[in-house]
This record gives structure tokens, C-alpha cells and sequence, in this order.
């Protein structure tokens, strides 16, 4: 998977893409990431790459021409490269955009700045995304959230492919609980199933504890779950039991 990502800051960029899961993905060759600075588009002798909102208003706005060049440079090398603006208008970025995405070879992040980008830039990308309800400084921050959620998607690029399947959201369920030792930390115990070594009982309890998790946190993901039989058993009983969730 090639990652270009288009902004004007690419020094953001030097430190998070080495560390971690990223860092050796990078190291085994599974993604590549090429930052590319707008600015070197520019056919401004200063180099400029915003101007002031026709019609007036506050802030600036990130010119088109240098946006569009960029990106028609990159389509030259490969025509199928996918582009993606990062805005807050876009659709909201979750585990099933993450997924199609990942089948992709090359994509190609636009990070938005300032007031954001002259509308006329949207007839060069291919999709819009918006990582949430929030206001960031940059669309840096938000590339850097698509690139590691696709990049988990990857083969090879976590220790273990079950990791990916048994991630929150991964099959629109929160993950269940997670221990490691000691088994007593200050009179908080294990529960004492996960000690018992026997693996059915242990699957059946963390089912049913991501379906609890999800079902007290998160139940409008429910809705576009992927329940079997026995799930629907399981939430039957703890909507029976009435639970509340230790925390």
C-alpha cells in the first residue's frame, strides 16, 4: 500500500510514521508513505499557496492551482491513485470505510489548512473523509489516523492477523475486557474463568462481555452487527440481568 500525503507541513510527519506498528510496517517494505509539500507547486515566486475568500471573511484559503497540480503530478504516475480530501464535511471515517480503503493500492491524503480549500479543489479528489465532530489545528492529524487505521488492515503488518478481527469495531462490537498479571493488583481480582484454562468457557465470556460492553456503551452499533444465534442468546441474558459495568 503507497500513502502519498499532500500538505503544507511535512515535518509533522518525521516522527509518528517511525514508531510502532507503522515504523516497522515501513521497515518491512508492507506500506510506503511519501509526504509532499503543496508549496512546491506553487508557481508563486514567494512560493504562496493561500490567498484571502473572494466576497470577503476571516482567515485565508488554500489555493486550487497548487493542490491540482500536485495531485495531476501524482495521477501521472499512477492514474488509479485514490484521492482523499480530509474535512470535517466529509463522511465520518469507521471501520467498514477503513476496510474498503485497504483494498486499495494508493491513496492519496489532501490535508486542509487554514479556512479550508477552494471548493473547486473537489473536482480532483475522489472522496471526502472526516475523522469526527471536532475542530483540529490541520488535516495533518487526521491523515495520520487514516493511515494507521487502514495500515492495521494490511497483512502482515500486525503480529497477528486475529489482532485485526478481535479489534473494537472490527465486527461493530467493542472489544472485551483485557487482563495480564498480576491476577490480584490491590484486592482488584482476574476473573477467575480467565484463570480456569478452559478456552470454550473463556470464548463464551469474552463474547458476552464485548456484547455487555457494547450493548451498555455503544448499542446503536448493535444495529449493524453481525449477531448469530448464539449472541442474541447471550444479550438476552444480559439484558435480563440487568447489568451495569464494573468500572
Amino acid at each position: 500500500m503507497k500513502f502519498d500525503i499532500l500538505t503544507l507541513f511535512p515535518n509533522l510527519f518525521s516522527s509518528p510514521f517511525q514508531e510502532s506498528i507503522l515504523g516497522k510496517a515501513l521497515g518491512k517494505g508492507l506500506i510506503q508513505i511519501r509526504v509532499i509539500n503543496i508549496r512546491d507547486f506553487s508557481l508563486d515566486p514567494h512560493r504562496e499557496v493561500d490567498d484571502a475568500p473572494y466576497g470577503g471573511g476571516a482567515g485565508m484559503v488554500m489555493k486550487v492551482e497548487p493542490i491540482a497540480r500536485a495531485i495531476e503530478w501524482i495521477k501521472s504516475e499512477n492514474s488509479s491513485a485514490w484521492t482523499i480530501y480530509l474535512t470535517p464535511q466529509g463522511e465520518t471515517l469507521n471501520q467498514e470505510i477503513a476496510r474498503e480503503l485497504s483494498t486499495r493500492s494508493h491513496l492519496v491524503l489532501l490535508c486542509g489548512r487554514y479556512e479550508g480549500v477552494d471548493e473547486r479543489v473537489k473536482l480532483f479528489v475522489d472522496q471526502e473523509i472526516s475523522i469526527g465532530d471536532y475542530v483540529l489545528t490541520g488535516g495533518e492529524f487526521a491523515a495520520m489516523v487514516l493511515v494507521d487505521v487502514v495500515s492495521r488492515l494490511l497483512p502482515g503488518v500486525l503480529g497477528s492477523d486475529r489482532s485485526a478481527l478481535e479489534d473494537s469495531f472490527s465486527q461493530s462490537l467493542l472489544e472485551y475486557p483485557q487482563y495480564t498479571r498480576p491476577a490480584n493488583f490491590r484486592g482488584h481480582l482476574v476473573p477467575e474463568i480467565l484463570l480456569s484454562g478452559n478456552h470454550s468457557a473463556i470464548s463464551r465470556w469474552r463474547r458476552k462481555e464485548a456484547l455487555k460492553r457494547t450493548y451498555l456503551r455503544r448499542p446503536d452499533l448493535l444495529k449493524k452487527a453481525n449477531l448469530s444465534q448464539e449472541d442474541l442468546v447471550l444479550l438476552e441474558e444480559i439484558q435480563k440481568e440487568g447489568v451495569k459495568e464494573n468500572r
